[in-house]
């Protein structure tokens, strides 16, 4: 991967099209079926892919456009998991969902996104990103009637997702990142076993590897938690110093009209920092200059070879317009900085 200076990239979705599925929501239903839709998943992934090229992105995603929702797309795909006796649990301790059921052991029977990542490996040469749900995060999106522990069901995830993600990696994906908000939230779990998953998830990668801890998407669920958290949110406090001492190279938190202490970010002090310059619960347009000022004040605690100007999450809830939007602002944003620092963006 060729050495950028603050290379920007998104941290999941991007909306989708609205010919393949209803604009603007989570678990949107896909519109096509059979060969069609795989036929409009591709097509999507163009439209993604040209989208942040356009814009200037340096790190390619594939924008989620092949999976209907960040976790339980992965988990179709699994044995041991029963999708139609369906349980209403409690998410991240903030809101209800039905989930599907862990019934049985848990096995991976075929790659899941790795004909995907071939295809968008095949559209571009700049550095590609894939995200992958974190095993504790995953647990939190299920209920378990098989295993009874949180733990084991977790280091269960976490193998299945080391075989997916290895073969990510075979097939070209430059950063593989793992979403896990549920990092946010169950602080004891993250230190006693939750770190320790996701460290067997990304064993033997030679890669690059990423955790994504945000603050959630910009649903109101999530919007109404924040408004309980005070004026200071110093969740990322408690679970840092155990991210620092893993062998995770890339830490992607949330910034932007947030309330997050920046001098935080000296807890991971030496590991890469994506860093969420672009707010993504309000359909406000940031302008480049709100991007750079964000990425000044966390030049203080991150090395400038070390930031990465992305997303605070993903941007699925919003309008392909305020996205398209955001992807540009993102990019002029560390364009400003770059050249505050002396240097220009590479060409492809």
């Amino acid at each position: 991967m060729k050495k950028i200076l603050l290379p920007t990239s998104i941290v999941g979705s991007l909306p989708k099209p609205a010919w393949l599925a209803p604009p603007e929501k989570l678990w949107s239903p896909w519109k096509l079926e059979g060969d069609q839709l795989l036929e409009g998943k591709q097509d999507a992934l163009r439209i993604s892919l040209h989208e942040q090229q356009l814009a200037g992105v340096d790190i390619i995603s594939d924008g989620e456009q092949t999976r209907q929702h960040f976790v339980t797309t992965f988990i179709e795909h699994l044995s041991g998991v029963d999708f139609e006796n369906r349980k209403t649990v409690r998410i991240r301790d903030r809101y209800d969902a039905s989930v599907p059921m862990v019934v049985d052991q848990i096995a991976r029977q075929k790659a899941v996104f790795v004909e995907d990542a071939k295809f968008l490996r095949k559209q571009t040469n700049k550095p590609i990103k894939w995200a992958l749900p974190g095993p504790m995060t995953m647990v939190d999106t299920l209920y378990d009637n098989h295993y009874k522990s949180r733990e084991k069901l977790a280091w269960e995830f976490a193998k299945v997702l080391n075989e997916e993600a290895r073969e990510l990696q075979d097939a070209g994906v430059d950063i593989i990142q793992f979403d896990e908000p549920a990092f946010n939230v169950f602080f004891d779990e993250v230190n006693d076993w939750g770190m320790a998953a996701l460290e067997k998830a990304i064993e033997g990668l030679k890669c690059q590897t990423a955790v994504h801890v945000c603050y959630g998407y910009g649903i109101q669920a999530n919007n109404d938690w924040k408004k309980t958290l005070g004026s200071e949110w110093r969740q990322y406090e408690e679970i840092f110093p155990k991210i620092q001492k893993s062998k995770i190279d890339i830490v992607s938190l949330e910034c932007h009209n947030s309330k997050v202490p920046l001098n935080l970010i000296e807890l991971v002090r030496g590991k890469k920092v994506m860093v969420g310059a672009i707010d993504v619960a309000t359909n406000t347009i940031e302008s480049p200059e709100e991007v750079a000022n964000t990425l000044r004040k966390t030049l203080e605690f991150v090395d400038a070879e070390n930031l990465y100007p992305s997303t605070n999450c993903g941007m699925a809830p919003l309008s392909r317009n305020v996205a398209i939007g955001k992807l540009n602002a993102l990019a002029a944003g560390a364009e400003i900085i770059r050249k505050e620092l002396g240097v220009t963006a590479p060409t492809y």
